[in-house]
């Protein structure tokens, strides 16, 4: 593995064992491990942080839904299609 830009010399290994963690992945030892490791780590804290961001914004995106206006409208788009090339 290359070595991850951590003044701690943190493997990407150890990045990875990170978005583990945050995926409840780990044993419960692995997890104690992972959970110090952060609290001495200053990069790999900010790495964690960073990736608890996207996953929230990524979860918060994904249970909104379109206005009812875009689909109508995707749907118009749809169905003008479908009538200008109608299946075989």
């Amino acid at each position: 593995m290359t070595e991850n830009p951590c003044s701690n010399g943190c493997t990407d290994e150890r990045i990875q064992r990170i978005y583990e963690y945050l995926d409840g992945a780990l044993t419960t030892e692995d997890l104690e491990e992972i959970h110090a490791h952060l609290t001495g780590c200053p990069e790999c804290e900010r790495e964690y942080n960073l990736e608890c961001v996207i996953r929230s914004v990524m979860k918060r995106s994904c249970c909104e839904s379109a206005p009812d206006e875009l689909k109508r409208s995707i749907l118009a788009r749809i169905d003008a299609q479908c009538n200008e090339h109608p299946a075989d």
